[in-house]
Parts: structure tokens; sequence; C-alpha cells
């Protein structure tokens, strides 16, 4: 076997893996540069990012509103006691859907994503965010406080929905079940504060005593 037979078949190997430790370091390397792409396909395309200026506008803004009027597909309910918490002009009173421990519970779950950070764990408005900025600067309300007490059901079910106060809207991130289901939790959590020994069924008084 001739002498060069060897190192050309190393040297050989050593170049196959150059391409294999590009692969990986690039797996591995944060760059703000784009990979290269031998096929683009739609992913390098002109557009207006979020916030940015579009002079074609008269406002100049790219990020449109919506046409005035329309409704979002999926979104149009006739429905208004459901879908708004109105009935009329008044709010209405009591929750529109059935209350059980699946609806609660699911209202337990979405409180603790959206609602706790602010209102607390107990709704008492010391959540962690409250207590970071200061619960006076965010004006984060207190859940168990008569006024919030002595709103309908489908005022909370506004409130969430298009925001109050400092309150942003969660329209957008929570669907319609899930506000209501906001509500009945928040609704238990009220009670679990001002409940009465008549509010305990019979058989369960004597534990408490």
């Amino acid at each position: 076997m001739p002498r060069y037979i060897v190192p050309t078949l190393v040297i050989l190997a050593l170049v196959g893996l150059i391409p294999a430790a590009f692969a990986v370091y690039a797996r591995h390397k944060t760059s703000s540069s784009p990979r290269v792409h031998l096929v683009h396909d739609m992913d390098h395309q002109p557009k207006y990012k979020a916030q940015t200026a579009n002079a074609v506008f008269a406002d100049g803004r790219a990020m449109r509103r919506p046409v005035e009027g329309t409704v979002a597909r999926g979104e149009l309910s006739e429905d208004d006691v459901h879908a708004r918490g109105r009935d009329g002009d008044a709010w209405v009173k009591e929750i529109p859907v059935a209350v059980d421990l699946e609806l609660m519970r699911r209202g337990q779950e979405r409180y603790a994503i959206f609602c706790a950070p602010c209102h607390g764990w107990s709704g008492r408005g010391n959540g962690p965010v409250a207590e970071k900025a200061g619960k006076a600067a965010l004006n984060v309300s207190d859940l168990h406080s008569e006024l919030v007490r002595g709103r309908e059901a489908g005022h909370l079910f506004n409130t969430i929905t298009n925001g109050l106060g400092n309150m942003a809207s969660y329209g957008a991130q929570i669907p319609v079940a899930d506000r209501w289901a906001i509500v009945a939790y928040i609704r238990a959590l009220q009670r679990s504060q001002s409940a009465r020994i008549e509010d305990v069924p019979v058989d369960l008084r004597d534990k408490l005593r």
C-alpha cells in the first residue's frame, strides 16, 4: 500500500467533519443576523413589523385599527347576555351559565394565570405585581371590597373583557366561556370571606364550631 493512502484518508475524514462542525456551531450560537437560507420561501418578504411607521396612511402607522362595525370571525353573537354580560342597558346580575365544579376549577386556573399576579391568590389586591410596583400606584382593586362585591356579574365580566381604570383589557386573551368561569371563581372567593353559618350544610356546621 502506498504510504500516501493513510494520510490522504485522514485528511479527507477531517475535511468531511467540517460541515458537521459548522452545523453544530450554528445550532448553539446566538446571533441577531438571520441564518443562511438557500431557499428563501416566505421567510424573507417585504412587510411592516409591529409599532413601525408607514407613510401610506394618513396617521403614519403601520398597525391598523379594525374597521368600525366589523366583527372578527367566530366572535359574532346575538346573545348579549352571554357575550357581553348585558341585558338591554343593564348589567346581568347573575352568571348566565351553569356553575358547577368543572367551571369553578377552570375559573380558578384562569384566575391564577391572568388575575392573581395583581389581585393576589386571595383577591385582596396583594399579588406579586402589585407588591412590587405598589398597590396604591397601580390602584389594584380589592375584590372583597363593598364596591366590587356590589357589582353585578355582568359588570365583572365586562371589566375582564374591556378593562377598567389601570387594568388592561383581557378580551383578546380570555375566551367568553373562561371569563364567566373567572367571574364564578371571584364570587366564590368573595363568599369565602363573608360566608354565614347558614351557608354551610347542616351536617357540616358542628365541625366548624
